[in-house]
């Protein structure tokens, strides 16, 4: 829903001492941000389900009815909109019979993507919808397309939502629940021009079709918002042939972008950690290519219905693996650098609030750029888990839009924006994120606040460290984490913030 502000005059941002710029907001729509911009993404992949969310009832790491007590608590405080669930590459494979009754019963099988792992099948569509309620999110379930059929979506869909007396109702309430679940998202299909299915899009298009109709017809009138397998970065072709031939048939299409510090996908990828300036900056310049994309996938999606929303279902860095770590479970460090990826993303995803519908990093737990890592009974909270905890003021607030031109950073004859922002307002109180990403010069920011009636500031917080490369070990799980900060202050209705290199502010204003 827009809703238009109307202010008498600009708001002045000063970016440096000898630089200024004006912050106009006066012509510009105002749009709620979506919560939904803050998914998570729980695939069958190394050690993000097994070990990482679930650890089983017997288990002698401490859990609520097999759920790691550790991780479920980190994710509960993360305030988690919506996760998506069984995959990834994975859900194309999964089969939803051998994840449901007793756990003694349900057949082990072989995860063919992700290193060959067997897996018990311990934690299934049961164990899944209950995680979501007992955190209180919305579900996105992916469905098996590339493997499996149109059967299998409906009994599964059936199992899940059905009330009435017949066989996939009276399974699931023979396995302990009574009521039905609740399907909010239904993913059809996942990256079907590759693992699942190695399709054409105009092969994908008719098919989609197909499972469109029948995932409303077997969801007992519940009417999932239907999310279409969409493209990989730059395949705008993918998005206007689904859109040409199935545009009406789905509410929701999705895209997928990593960030690689090597963009090499049969190579090296770039270390997790250890890495020097030429990735940091490599990194974030390519992260703000993310703008682009939404951009030009929103721009294909309006040609043939406004009404489909664009889903950034997947999103991340991708680096190689930790050294040691088992093959094919993709287990990475996080870093500041990584943090700070995340937060510019996430402002580039508030400037198109009105178009987008959900976003979901990958992965969850112990997965590419996790929010939390494991080891045996331990557990550590990443960058990136802080990134999303100072964020969440931004959940189902008032975007307020900004221009500026920013300061530059430059390596190597290269320069991108040394500075990213984000203003909200919700329930009467503003909050205002900045992120320097230069690693050696500081940036200075004033803002007039008579114009958005703030007369205070609350508080302030930062996230940085002395080096983009710093991380959250397990041995030292504190190095990166959200603190006080002084650097902020306001004086004569003028909000003054003294950002130090690679860092992310958040001001509180009333």
């Amino acid at each position: 829903m827009k809703k238009t502000l109307f202010l008498a005059s600009a708001l002045a941002l000063t970016l440096s001492a000898s630089a200024q710029t004006e912050l106009r907001t006066s012509s510009k729509d105002s749009y709620v941000i979506p919560a939904e911009i803050y998914g998570q993404f729980a695939e069958h992949l190394g050690r993000c389900i097994y070990n990482g969310i679930w650890v089983g009832k017997d288990s002698k790491i401490p859990n609520q009815d097999g759920y790691r007590t550790d991780v479920f608590n980190a994710l509960k405080d993360l305030q988690i909109p919506v996760l998506r669930w069984p995959g990834g590459c994975f859900a194309d494979t999964y089969h939803w019979r051998d994840g449901v009754g007793p756990t003694k019963d349900r057949p082990a099988i072989k995860n063919v993507f992700w290193g060959g792992t067997m897996e018990d099948n311990s934690f299934g569509t049961d164990e899944f919808f209950t995680l979501c309620e007992k955190l209180g999110c919305k579900t996105y379930l992916s469905v098996n397309v590339g493997s499996g059929t149109v059967k299998d979506m409906n009994d599964w869909l059936e199992y899940i939502t059905g009330t009435q007396d017949c066989p996939n109702v009276n399974y699931r309430k023979q396995n302990g629940r009574e009521k039905p679940y609740k399907i909010d998202y239904i993913g059809i299909g996942n990256e079907s021009w590759g693992c699942g299915g190695n399709m054409r899009p105009e092969f994908y298009a008719d098919l989609y079709r197909q499972y469109s109709g029948y995932a409303h017809l077997y969801s007992n009138n519940t009417y999932p918002k239907r999310v279409a397998s969409g493209s990989n970065d730059f395949d705008y072709n993918w998005t206007e042939t689904l859109m040409k031939r199935a545009g009406n048939n789905m509410e929701h299409i999705s895209l997928h972008y990593y960030v690689l510090p090597i963009r090499d996908w049969n190579g090296s990828k770039g270390p997790d950690r250890g890495f020097a300036e030429d990735q940091y900056f490599g990194v974030i310049r390519d992260g703000y290519k993310m703008d682009e994309l939404v951009k030009g996938h929103i721009d294909i999606i309006a040609k043939y219905n406004k009404n489909v929303k664009l889903d950034v279902d997947e999103w991340g860095i991708w680096t190689d693996q930790e050294q040691g770590s088992i093959p094919g479970h993709l287990y990475q460090q996080n870093t500041l650098r990584d943090a700070i990826l995340a937060s510019t993303t996430f402002d580039i995803f508030h400037k198109y609030a009105d178009r987008l519908g959900m976003c979901n990093i990958a992965q969850v737990v112990n997965v590419l750029q996790a929010m939390v890592l494991t080891k045996d009974d331990k557990m550590v909270l990443t960058p990136t888990y802080h990134v999303f905890k100072m964020y969440a003021v931004h959940q189902n607030a008032e975007y307020i839009p900004m221009d500026f031109k920013s300061p530059k950073y430059t390596f190597n004859g290269e320069s991108i924006n040394a500075l990213s922002s984000t203003l909200s307002k919700k329930d009467g109180v503003y909050h205002l994120t900045l992120t320097n990403v230069d690693p050696k010069n500081k940036q200075t920011v004033t803002l007039n606040l008579s114009e958005i009636k703030a007369t205070a500031m609350n508080k302030a917080e930062i996230i940085t460290s002395a080096k983009f490369n710093d991380y959250n070990s397990f041995e030292n799980p504190e190095t990166i984490k959200i603190k006080p900060f002084n650097g902020a202050s306001v004086k004569k209705g003028v909000l003054t913030v003294e950002l130090p290199p690679m860092s992310i502010v958040t001001v509180e204003m009333k």
